[in-house]
């Protein structure tokens, strides 16, 4: 039996979780979706900030609906140099008041888990590509078992030894991690949720051993 879906809250919005999470080390995630999102033929916070810095074409809508998330975004962009490049709003990924196809390309990254009903937010995204751009959908993925969430668990957020404060710190960005993990979805589940919108099942596949990955281009 697969381990069942746990979800956890939507909306990353405390002062001390944004904190939290923006002390994470992603520079090597954030390079590997980087790498990938251009590999798959994208020319459109941190990984807006390395795109725009790999191509000085890129310009970017950033949004989330945290706003201890979006002030820790505006603070790194504007210490990046790249305010007229990277606009940043609060804004619900499920519904956004952009027209159909307003994009070359959108992106998403360890954002769906946090959605109770990821469908929504995966058609909403579908929606803004237009035709010819591509989609590029990256996020955990939900381990079969308790014993493999604590083998990623300790692997990818383990405790140093340090001060109080420092373990402390690492304590709560691996509770986050667990969590995160057992809300993610599954690539079946994944596979499911956007064939009616006619994404093949092909476009959905495992790309870490605790990440899928979605790359479509539309037709």
């Amino acid at each position: 039996m697969a381990l069942p879906r746990t979800l956890e809250p939507e909306v990353m919005d405390t002062a001390e979780e944004a904190r939290d999470y923006d002390a994470m080390d992603h520079a090597q995630v954030n390079a590997r979706f980087c790498d990938d999102l251009l590999a798959s033929g994208a020319r459109p916070a941190l990984i807006p900030i390395e795109l725009c810095r790999r191509d000085p074409r890129v310009e970017v809508d950033a949004i989330d609906l945290a706003g201890h998330m979006l002030a820790l975004a505006e603070r790194n962009v504007a210490r990046a140099g790249l305010g007229g490049r990277i606009r940043v709003a609060r804004m619900d990924a499920k519904a956004t008041p952009w027209a159909d196809g307003a994009f070359d390309a959108v992106m998403s990254n360890s954002i769906v888990h946090h959605i109770p009903e990821p469908r929504r937010v995966l058609a909403e995204v579908w929606r803004l590509v237009r035709a010819g751009g591509v989609l590029f959908v990256r996020d955990l993925e939900r381990p079969s078992d308790a014993a493999r969430v604590a083998e990623l668990v300790t692997t990818y957020a383990p405790i140093p030894d340090g001060t109080p404060e420092v373990r402390a710190l690492h304590e709560r960005q691996r509770a986050l991690f667990e969590a995160s993990l057992l809300a993610a979805l599954t690539v079946d589940e994944v596979r499911a949720m956007v064939a009616p919108l006619g994404i093949p099942a092909d476009a959905v596949r495992s790309t870490s051993d605790r990440h899928w990955t979605l790359v479509r281009v539309k037709p």
